[in-house]
Formats: structure tokens, C-alpha cells, sequence
């Protein structure tokens, strides 16, 4: 989504948790448009990292897109509810729920004045009852409420919880440690149907990426 935008001359405010890949990451982004990149290595748990991120999109003058992707898996091989650890549960709502939550707090103020979009990044599992997925369905789930409700309280935004189906990623490969994913989708398939969200500014809403590409 960040090399599409970049090819549009889009400023971009781009983080990750390691610094190397994000440096790397900023430094291709940078050689496609002719707009600023700038890269804040971090974690969305951290109150003076979400501060530095808000003053960074400050910085570009206006604050179109919101796009909340940061997410953790948690315990792999996952396991039944009756076993599940409570902190691992935990971990997961801070920063799968919470820090989007607390992203999109700090940034409303910049939103609201260019009517912008918000999009949090979503799962199947937040709606479909899989066994060994009740920590991270739950922390999706609540997400996608977070968002649901956000929607109904600024009217005036585009708030959207994209479910992007099953990619080819390292989280994925790390909830299905023993299987080959290499048939599944790489995350540039689905940038076309993420543009189509920013692009048509269709209603707030749940979406998924078939649906979406389907008609980009």
C-alpha cells in the first residue's frame, strides 16, 4: 500500500518495529514519487512513539489515510480457550485493539480536518468461530467493534475494517508453522482493493479484499 501511495507522490508516514527493515523500506519508497517518506522505527504500545507519529503527519501539513496494520499473532501453534495464557491475551488486545485505539485518538484532531479515511486491518477470524483462535479472533473482533462504533461517532470520516484474507506473510507462515504457504496471495494482490476504499470512498463499513477486488 506504501509503494502504491509513494507512486502517487503521496507523503508518507511509514513505521515497524525493526529498524533495519523500516530504513530499508523508506529508502525504496523514497526513490518512487516525489513525496517526503518519513520513517519512525517503534512500537504502537509506546505512548512517545504514537506522540512522534502524529507529529510526524502534523509535520506534512494535512492527514488524509490512517492505515492501522500493526498486529501480533500470539501464541504458535495456537491454543484452545480452556489453556489460554491470560497475558498472551493480554499482549494481544494492547496492541492489536488498544493501539490502534490510542493511534487513532491522537490523530483525530488532523482527520477531522481533511474528512479523512481510517483503515483497520482485520481478519476473517474476528467473525468466524475457529478452534484455536479465540485470542486473536477476540482481539480482532473487538477491532472491528472499536471501529463499527467510530464509524457511527465521526460521521463525517470514512472508517473502514478491511479483512484482507489469507497472504503469503510471516504471520501467516507463523500460525501455520508446518505448512507451505507459498500458493496464497502476496500482500500486493490486495492493494488494489485498498485503493479502491481510498479512491471511491465508499460507505464505513466491513470489507473484504474479494469483494473489493472484484469491482477495482
Amino acid at each position: 500500500m506504501a509503494d502504491a501511495l509513494a507512486r502517487r507522490d503521496w507523503d508518507l508516514v511509514i513505521d515497524a518495529r525493526t529498524e533495519p527493515d523500516l530504513t530499508r523500506s523508506a529508502g525504496e519508497l523514497d526513490a518512487l514519487g516525489s513525496g517526503a517518506v518519513t520513517s519512525i522505527a517503534g512500537d504502537i504500545t509506546d505512548l512517545h512513539h504514537l506522540a512522534a507519529l502524529t507529529a510526524a503527519a502534523r509535520e506534512t501539513g494535512r492527514l488524509d489515510l490512517l492505515v492501522n496494520n500493526a498486529s501480533i499473532l500470539g501464541q504458535s501453534p495456537q491454543p484452545n480457550l480452556d489453556i489460554y495464557p491470560i497475558d498472551v491475551l493480554r499482549d494481544l488486545i494492547e496492541v492489536n485493539l488498544i493501539g490502534p485505539l490510542r493511534l487513532i485518538q491522537t490523530t483525530l484532531p488532523l482527520l477531522r480536518e481533511t474528512g479523512g479515511v481510517v483503515v483497520n486491518i482485520t481478519s476473517d477470524a474476528a467473525v468466524e468461530g475457529y478452534e484455536g483462535w479465540g485470542g486473536y479472533g477476540s482481539s480482532k473482533a473487538g477491532l472491528e467493534q472499536m471501529s463499527r462504533v467510530l464509524a457511527a461517532e465521526e460521521p463525517a470520516l470514512r472508517v473502514y475494517w478491511f479483512d484482507p484474507g489469507d497472504m503469503n506473510t510471516r504471520m501467516h507462515q507463523e500460525a501455520f508453522p508446518d505448512e507451505d504457504i507459498s500458493d496464497r496471495p502476496v500482500p500486493e494482490d490486495r492493494v488494489p482493493g485498498l485503493l479502491a476504499l481510498v479512491d471511491r470512498r465508499y460507505p464505513s463499513g466491513r470489507y473484504t479484499a474479494s469483494e473489493l477486488l472484484v469491482s477495482a
